[in-house]
């Protein structure tokens, strides 16, 4: 099988890494923002304002991308990190991290699931691997719902599919639009969002399983009393009516956070464990 990888990953090895002591201290919180994605920084600030509010003095940690805030936050330089659930899940798959609020978006979502789109005219997604034989298919690393999901189907690795790796979700879906590859998978949030700027590309298939959308992960070597106060904070934006928080709700373009446990990660943690995922990172459970 083909494979194309462009950016990937940088966990090999660096997990083993993450007993060194968290750098953490009661005065700061250290969340991890990708320099790769414009605007992150301005997202963001009004999350720090509002923690500031509650006596949390939260400070930005800037990674190169997101794979690099995945290895920072992996060997214990970043504290937390608001998360794609296929990172998130692989965190807690190593006792690295416990989820700590997710949020709800206008529309009242707050997990989604992998579509499988293609050119209209293109067969129905079987739920079998072998539907990929001979096709480009292309999706985001480290997403469950693109890479993980991918690889979590059975004989996956032995299809003769080329796999092409992008940075989004949306560049997986313009390169199929495009003819650069045959079947995209991505978050169906993504493809709702932008679905009629695609007439002549549909929806094939889909997983039935859900995964939490932008989880804040906290490290275990983070104080239980910091990451309660951390997570007590955040549940409040939705009711509170400061002007920090009304800044929260309109940047992020939510009503709020709810908690999240380890046990919204069900459906997540089980396509982990079906693609190998702790295999394929050259580490040990």
């Amino acid at each position: 099988m083909k494979r194309i990888v462009i950016g990937f990953l940088i966990l090999f090895g660096v997990v083993i890494a993450y007993s060194r002591p968290s750098l953490s201290t009661a005065e700061q919180f250290r969340i991890a923002i990708m320099q790769d994605q414009p605007g992150a920084a301005e997202k963001f600030t009004p999350v720090l304002e509002y923690l500031s509010k509650k006596g949390i003095n939260a400070i930005f940690a800037v990674a190169q991308d997101y794979p690099a805030a995945a290895g920072m936050f992996a060997v214990g330089s970043v504290d937390a990190m608001f998360s794609g659930s296929g990172v998130a899940g692989f965190m807690i798959l190593k006792d690295l991290a416990t989820p700590a609020v997710r949020p709800v978006d206008k529309s009242g979502h707050s997990t989604y699931w992998a579509a499988v789109i293609a050119k209209k005219g293109s067969p129905k997604f079987t739920g079998s691997a072998k539907y990929f034989s001979g096709k480009r298919v292309i999706f985001t690393s480290l997403a469950s719902s693109g890479d993980f999901y991918f690889h979590s189907l059975p004989g996956a690795e032995n299809v003769n599919a080329t796999e092409i790796n992008v940075a989004s979700h949306g560049a997986a879906l313009e390169a199929v639009n495009k003819g650069l590859a045959d079947v995209a998978i991505v978050k169906n949030r993504v493809w709702d969002a932008l679905k009629n700027n695609y007439p002549d590309l549909t929806m094939v298939g889909e997983d039935k399983g859900e995964n939490p959308d932008g989880t804040l992960i906290i490290s275990t070597n983070v104080p239980s009393v910091l990451a309660a106060k951390v997570s007590d904070a955040l549940l409040e934006v939705k009711d509170d009516p400061s002007a920090e928080a009304a800044a929260v709700r309109k940047t992020l373009g939510i009503q709020g956070f709810i908690r999240t446990t380890p046990k919204d990660f069900e459906h997540t943690l089980s396509l982990l464990k079906k693609a190998d995922v702790t295999k394929r990172f050259n580490v040990a459970l």
